[in-house]
């Protein structure tokens, strides 16, 4: 299969800020080489239909017939790291179906810019299509209604200003001051309040008003703005100037100015009991009137798709709303309460107007332009959340809500406008604000039956129906379900639940397998090597999280049972010692490859099966003449490869800091190959511990020569920035090997002394193989298996490491810690040569880890 066209950079020059140059790395283009699918970049966005096998080929570092592809740094076998933000499914590709994915199988993540849809969008990625859908048209209903809510607080108060304008006779109500035991006591005050249908006719012509500068799209909702904040801060300003000089000539005879006597005799409780047009119930039917005053914070959120950097201007938006009014509203609440007695409290319902300076005219228009203001807002904010919904298309019902990318969402608007109109009907805030508050808390999660009972339950039956309803109907949202974590905390009570499929992921735990004893020399009262618990907590967030430690002895099972369970109840115990969460098992079988491809077949039920295979890296096997561990490593790690487990390799064991050992430097990730981004986990779950807390990530990208560097750099951050991880980007170029005129006639005199030993070691193992076969005329063997000598291969792997190792210790010499990707072993390739090829690599590194991924992402967007 050929690759698609592919783009490439300009040439990198030597003066290009984020270009590290590298010696030659390559090793000459093959026949062959334009037939595999080398690797390529491709734009975020871009919208690829990748073939499967070509897809499990690459991941498995394998081209469909068997044989390996050549690219820039061969001997990784996948895509390199040119390919970054061609990271397909994780990066690039948009869903292409849906609705297969509902329980993550398979799951393609559409990933660009989100359509906005404030909090339906942060809930329904987090707990899932039905739950965001049902909480989503609830807030829907909710921002719908309070349009009508702020129309007619717009109306009451006009039409209190200019009682002329009224076309019907007002409304007038008694209030009691006082009541002792359910007795009347004092005098008796009347309330006037405007007639109801006046509040409807004049609250229909505004709704209508308000709905043609909203068809007018945001910009003329921007311009208009200005129009109505202004006013709203300048009668502000003039009511906190009057409540200081007050009382001024004619006032009220219930405003005393700031007083402390005043305030005292209100601090206590007295509430009325009244009619609609009174001060409400206090039995939490006073919390339902007051909620929807607190709600406005949100309107930023709603208009999220508006928004140039979402990410930034909406935490900082929302915070500096929440922080500002909730200041404001509790000044006011000790500033009036010193102002006025309890019976000018009570009964003037513009006591602020009353109280402003100059005139009350300033805080009248100040009132009506902020509540148009935020009417403006909710029929602004509600379609657009509509919208969203809508285009996620969960609900087919829903379909004619949509509003496709730079156009406005008319029809919404036009189904908003009726839900308002018909809420400015009823004419009846007391009404209409307890509904507002029980949509809203639907998405708070405020406790609802304090403030009313039958609005609860009404309520909460509607979003059940609707949560019914899109289970059954609704297709399948692509990203993921936020259940699934609690699942994973209640592993054996949610097992049946969470079924095999794979999961999202969103909802991806590590679950590492720590090889405790495949090779080196421990005590023998010592089961497993002390630093390797303490890693696999690294591996965890706050050390949640299960574990299973493994360890394999050597023998028959009928003969080492009881060996095998009493060496199981030793590993617990010291599990539970290193205060590590997870299990141990023991195996028997006749050598550890085979006990170890046992281990990776069975090992775990459903979805709690282990995901990352841990082990240490064997530094010993030269130093102990451990012929075999050769074969084993690379039996390991392609068993790893064939049974899709992810694979990390930690070198520098010994070394690796405890809670109590404070790390100051760099984590360094040598991102080479595509791993789902397992390697940018295991960095941000390291910078979580205490000892790498005060830590910096430093990715370095391995891409060609040719490529645009700037481009490249400026691609990644953008990545990063939307996975919200911080780190500093370094893009290392690689130079073809024909640029290395010397490299054509083998090695140089001034190779390092590791390189020319190592080969000179090759060279000896491979001749001694030789004449193994020659004299036993069989065809070259190792380990009992076939292989292939290909010389010039073996060079070039070599060569690569060295090139790398030589990379590493230019940039990193004081990093804390190393990731660099693991390359495949080469098919029917020496053992003894993949070993020689570590040893290089990790040569003078005190610490690195040797990750690599698995054909699963690990990261998301939504992550």
């Amino acid at each position: 299969m050929r690759p698609a066209p592919q783009q490439r950079y300009r040439t990198v020059e030597s003066h290009d800020r984020a270009v590290v140059q590298m010696a030659p790395m390559e090793f000459g283009s093959s026949a062959d080489a334009s037939a595999s699918a080398g690797p390529r970049y491709i734009k975020p966005g871009t919208n690829l239909r990748t073939d499967a096998r070509m897809h499990m080929a690459s991941s498995n570092g394998r081209s469909s017939n068997g044989s390996q592809g050549d690219s820039k740094l061969e001997l990784f076998g996948f895509d390199s790291l040119v390919n970054i933000l061609g990271l397909k499914r994780m990066v690039g590709e948009q869903a292409q179906a849906s609705a297969s994915t509902r329980d993550g199988e398979n799951a393609g993540i559409a990933i660009g810019h989100p359509k906005g849809g404030g909090p339906y969008y942060l809930i329904g990625r987090a707990l899932g299509p039905e739950v965001g859908v049902s909480i989503g048209l609830c807030f829907f209903l909710g921002n719908a209604v309070a349009g009508a809510m702020y129309v007619l607080g717009a109306v009451e108060t006009f039409l209190d200003a200019v009682p002329s304008a009224e076309f019907f006779q007002e409304s007038v109500t008694v209030v009691t001051n006082t009541f002792v035991n359910g007795t009347a006591a004092g005098n008796a005050t009347t309330i006037s309040t405007p007639n109801l249908h006046d509040l409807q006719v004049y609250g229909i012509i505004v709704t209508i008003l308000l709905c043609f500068i909203v068809f007018g799209g945001v910009k003329i909702i921007n311009k208009v703005a200005p129009a109505f904040l202004i006013p709203v801060l300048f009668s502000i300003l003039c009511i906190y100037i009057g409540v200081f000089i007050a009382p001024r000539p004619n006032a009220s005879k219930w405003i005393t100015g700031l007083s402390i006597t005043t305030l005292k005799d209100n601090w206590s409780s007295d509430y009325q009991r009244t009619n609609n047009a009174g001060v409400p119930d206090p039995n939490g039917a006073l919390l339902g009137l007051y909620f929807p005053a607190v709600t406005g914070i949100m309107a930023g959120s709603n208009r999220s798709a508006s928004l140039k950097d979402t990410q930034r201007s909406i935490p900082i938006g929302t915070l500096h709303a929440t922080i500002s009014t909730t200041m404001m509203y509790l000044l006011s609440v000790f500033l009036f309460g010193a102002l006025s007695t309890r019976e000018g409290l009570l009964t003037d319902r513009l006591l602020c107007a009353a109280v402003a300076w100059p005139s009350p005219a300033v805080v009248y228009a100040g009132i009506i332009l902020s509540t148009l203001g935020a009417a403006l807002q909710s029929l602004t904010g509600a379609p657009r959340l509509l919208a969203a919904i809508a285009n996620d298309d969960i609900l087919p019902v829903l379909n004619y809500f949509k509003a496709y990318e730079g156009s406005e969402p008319h029809v919404a608007t036009l189904f908003t406008s009726f839900i308002c109109i018909s809420c400015v009907i009823i004419g009846n805030l007391d009404v209409i604000t307890p509904t507002i508050t029980m949509f809203f808390l639907l998405c708070y999660a405020v406790i609802m039956f304090m403030i009313s009972w039958t609005f609860t339950v009404v309520s909460l039956a509607l979003a059940s129906l609707i949560y019914y309803y899109v289970s059954l109907k609704g297709k399948a949202g692509d990203w993921g379900d936020g259940f699934k974590s609690a699942y994973f905390q209640l592993a054996l009570r949610s097992l049946r639940s969470m079924g095999a499929n794979q999961v999202h992921p969103k909802n991806w735990y590590p679950i590492p397998l720590i090889f405790c004893r495949p090779w080196g020399k421990l005590p023998e009262d010592v089961p497993c090597h002390p630093k390797l618990a303490d890693f696999a907590n690294c591996m965890k967030k706050k050390g949640r999280g299960m574990s299973i430690f493994v360890s394999i002895i050597d023998g028959d099972y009928h003969e080492s049972a009881e060996d095998a369970k009493t060496a199981c109840r030793q590993l617990s115990a010291y599990i539970d010692y290193r205060r590590c969460e997870g299990v141990a098992e023991i195996i028997v079988a006749p050598s550890t490859s085979i006990g170890f491809r046992s281990i990776v077949q069975t090992m775990g039920l459903g979805n709690l099966k282990p995901n990352i295979v841990v082990m240490r890296y064997p530094e010993i096997w030269r130093r102990e003449n451990l012929t075999q561990i050769p074969s084993t490593f690379v039996s390991i790690i392609n068993d790893c490869i064939t049974a899709n487990k992810a694979v990390v390799i930690v070198k520098g064991l010994d070394e690796w800091p405890n809670e109590y050992q404070r790390q100051y430097g760099t984590i360094d990730l040598y991102w080479i190959v595509r791993d789902g981004g397992l390697m940018l986990l295991l960095s941000q779950l390291l910078l979580t511990k205490e000892s790498f807390e005060s830590c910096k990530i430093q990715v370095f990208c391995i891409a060609e020569e040719d490529t645009e560097a700037e481009e490249l750099k400026a691609d990644v951050k953008k990545f990063l920035y939307d996975l919200r991880m911080q780190a500093d980007v370094i893009v290392v170029t690689v130079k073809s090997w024909e640029a290395d005129p010397d490299r054509s006639g083998g090695s140089k005199k001034d190779d390092p002394e590791v390189y020319r030993s190592s080969q000179s070691r090759i060279r000896t193992y491979i001749s001694e193989l030789k004449e193994a076969a020659e004299r036993e005329r069989r065809p070259l063997m190792e380990g009992g298996k076939q292989v292939v000598v290909d010389e010039q291969k073996v060079e070039k792997f070599l060569y690569t490491m060295l090139k790398l190792n030589a990379t590493i210790l230019r940039h990193s010499r004081m990093a804390v810690v190393v990731l660099v990707s693991l390359p495949p072993p080469p098919l029917n390739h020496l053992a003894y040569c993949y070993m020689e090829y570590m040893d290089l690599l990790v040569e003078n590194i005190p610490r690195i880890l040797i990750v690599r991924g698995y054909r699963r992402d690990v990261v998301t967007l939504f992550t």
